[in-house]
């Protein structure tokens, strides 16, 4: 089928996970060139897919951009934090990044309803990228009672697990439920409106402890449905009901190993199917005003990793050759946009 790109070019793009300031401080990509350009300076191992470039030409109108601060580990991270105070710092020089591209205009920081909407006119003359904040891993919130300080920074969204964190067991290693720290935290999000919980990498067992103890917004930014693929990783479809039930968006991720059981580097790439199963699947339980992009590219795969022909933020717009007729507008983006509104201070 030959694409008409001019057809859905400015319906807005959403996407609810991009590890963006981690793959710069962390990873030593200079995600203000063009998408080619980082890829012939990086032409080994995962082949890059988002810039803020390639965000501004895939018509990206907001981003949820992680504070993510990567746990030591003697092989994948040994130079990661050991401390809530290293997690801490961490954390704030990646925040401290996104403040700096947004004196530079690359982005606008958005924290409240009324920045949204303001960014979103703006958007649509000047196509500059929006950053809402999402703290990936709880650590770097030193002690429940420090989460008005990050709310006051700009963190919109906290999930407080990645793998196991000293708040919650998440999607391996530790994949217990709440600690007594993690029981504070979520009385500290009960009492501040300023913040949503992100479900992504909580464990089972952590997930409906939180749910029981929170009910304020509540999303997945980046998680797949557990019916493909057998992982604590993934949502069961108890789990995304729950969601569906509090109103929440749960983000589809692309890494093909999410989406296809037993996938592996080096197998063929599946097609655009393999993204709309998972949806429909999310949809069939709560519906397709629920479903969104989480795309979390970048986020330890490349563009080998991902369904073909997806390896830049602007081939997503391809979606609509395989999602229900009318469902794209929504998913693409306005789902995401109408949970925020529902709930940003």
């Amino acid at each position: 089928m030959a694409y008409d790109w001019g057809v859905n070019e400015r319906t807005p793009f959403v996407d609810a996970h991009l590890d963006l300031a981690h793959n710069v401080l962390d990873n030593g990509l200079d995600l203000t060139l063009p998408l080619e350009e980082l890829r012939r300076q990086h032409p080994e191992g995962d082949v890059p897919t988002v810039t803020l470039p390639a965000l501004r030409e895939a018509g990206a109108a907001l981003v949820f951009a992680t504070l993510f601060a990567s746990p030591y580990h003697p092989e994948h991270s040994p130079t990661g934090y050991r401390t809530p105070d290293e997690a801490h710092d961490w954390a704030w020089r990646q925040l401290e990044l996104y403040r700096q591209w947004e004196r530079e205009g690359r982005v606008r920081v958005i924290t409240s309803r009324d920045e949204l909407e303001k960014h979103l006119k703006a958007w649509e003359s000047d196509g500059v990228t929006g950053l809402l904040v999402l703290m990936e891993g709880a650590d770097p919130i030193r002690t429940p009672d420090e989460l008005g300080f990050w709310a006051d920074a700009g963190v919109r969204i906290v999930g407080p697990a990645w793998g196991g964190t000293r708040y919650a067991g998440g999607s391996w290693g530790d994949i217990g439920g709440l600690s007594e720290l993690g029981r504070e935290l979520m009385a500290a999000m009960q009492k501040e409106p300023r913040v949503a919980l992100d479900a992504s990498h909580l464990s089972e067992q952590s997930f409906w402890e939180a749910v029981g103890l929170y009910d304020g917004p509540l999303l997945a930014s980046h998680s797949n449905a557990r019916r493909f693929v057998n992982s604590e990783r993934h949502l069961t479809d108890e789990m995304i009901a729950k969601i569906g039930e509090r109103d929440g968006v749960i983000g589809t991720v692309l890494y093909n190993a999410f989406l296809v059981e037993g996938w592996q580097r080096g197998d063929e790439r599946p097609g655009l199917e393999a993204i709309e199963s998972n949806m429909a699947r999310v949809a069939e339980l709560i519906g397709w005003e629920r479903v969104g992009i989480g795309s979390d590219f970048d986020g330890g795969f490349g563009a080998r990793e991902t369904p073909a022909p997806i390896d830049r933020p602007a081939d997503l717009r391809r979606l609509e050759e395989v999602l229900p007729a009318g469902a794209f507008p929504g998913v693409i983006g306005g789902n995401w946009l109408r949970w925020l509104r529902s709930w940003l201070p």
